[in-house]
């Protein structure tokens, strides 16, 4: 049932822009992983093999972490409506910070998030599909704002001094 494929296909690239979350897993060679669920209109496809995701504080910034040590990631997209599929993209990824050539061009694609720390861009290796057809039906509500409200109520600076005090450290 699963299919391998070298690049998204048309279909991949829509099913990945209907979806409200999407999962992050990263791991170092010898560590244990990291897997999240994202959300936040914080993902866009650049092209058949590329794609980026804009990551917002938290309480931990391993993703960051791990792919400095090794830059492999892999996303993964479930439906939870209509037909039954599960697919994961595996790759490279880069972190592209504020201070960084190109962030403010990549930053444009998103809306305007408090507490935008970096930018992952993935490189696609290869994309992969399968059933899904145990995944349950889930509706979609709303996404939830208090991480928004956080952030901004934290500032800019509030904000660095938390990636100090809280993100440098593993």
């Amino acid at each position: 049932m699963a299919q391998q494929f070298p690049e998204l296909s048309d279909a991949h690239i829509q099913f990945i822009q209907q979806q409200k979350i999407f999962f992050v897993a990263t791991a170092t060679a010898d560590g244990r992983i990291n897997l999240s669920p994202k959300g936040m209109d914080s993902l866009r496809v650049i092209n058949k093999n590329s794609l980026i995701w804009l990551n917002v504080t938290g309480s931990g910034n391993e993703t960051a972490i791990h792919i400095k040590e090794n830059p492999r990631m892999t996303l993964m997209f479930n439906a939870f409506e209509g037909n039954p599929l599960i697919l994961r993209l595996y790759g490279q990824a880069t972190a592209i910070h504020p201070k960084d050539t190109g962030w403010q061009k990549l930053y444009s694609a998103f809306p305007p998030l408090a507490g935008a720390r970096q930018i992952f861009q993935l490189d696609i290796e290869l994309v992969q599909s399968s059933c899904g057809m145990a995944v349950p039906f889930y509706d979609y509500k709303e996404e939830r704002d208090q991480l928004n409200k956080w952030a901004e109520k934290k500032g800019e600076a509030g904000i660095k001094q938390y990636w100090a005090d809280k993100n440098q450290i593993v």
